[in-house]
């Protein structure tokens, strides 16, 4: 009651809304299942936030449709999101030459640089790909099941390099229900 009242005396209203009703369409529908920060050297880099319309299993991951939300706390350069993105995916599994090289390509092209309050939105369609949106607005379709899976992996495999955040995510307070 503090806050609320902290909140009306700065002239606020605070009305009745869902969660996140100010956020962009591609959460319609989705209830927010778990969220953490990703930090590097002590930088906080971004903001993660998985959503999905039912609850997600942390074992089963991969065979929920859900989205994962970045919102970035600095400015980095869209070629080096995805560089490093397919790092990240090969402590997963081995990817050939020629397939990383056209999952990179495609990946620089679904990120553009981002700056700080920016946010990448992806959305994970089990064995189908995956759809990217950058501040809500469609960017880039990867219509390949195992670059999606390999992709979210990232941060909900078990062999991610930020287990801590995959248990925010998935397995933490806020990652069931």
């Amino acid at each position: 009651m503090r806050r609320r009242t902290a909140l009306a005396g700065l002239g606020l209203a605070l009305l009745p809304v869902a969660p996140h009703a100010w956020a962009s369409p591609e959460l319609a529908g989705l209830t927010l299942r778990g969220q953490g920060r990703f930090r590097y050297f002590g930088l906080a880099i971004y903001d993660a936030r998985l959503w999905s319309a039912e609850p997600l299993d942390a074992n089963r991951w991969a065979e929920q449709p859900l989205l994962l939300e970045l919102q970035y706390a600095r400015s980095l350069v869209g070629r080096e999101i995805a560089k490093r993105s397919l790092a990240e995916m090969r402590r997963q599994a081995a990817i050939g030459d020629a397939q990383g090289q056209a999952w990179l390509q495609a990946m620089e092209a679904a990120f553009p640089d981002v700056k700080a309050g920016d946010r990448l939105t992806g959305r994970y369609e089990p064995g189908a790909g995956a759809q990217f949106f950058f501040n809500g607005q469609p960017r880039q379709r990867i219509a390949d099941g195992q670059f999606a899976r390999l992709f979210f992996g990232i941060w909900l495999s078990p062999q991610t390099s930020e287990p801590a955040l995959r248990e925010q995510l998935l397995g933490g307070r806020d990652g069931q229900g």
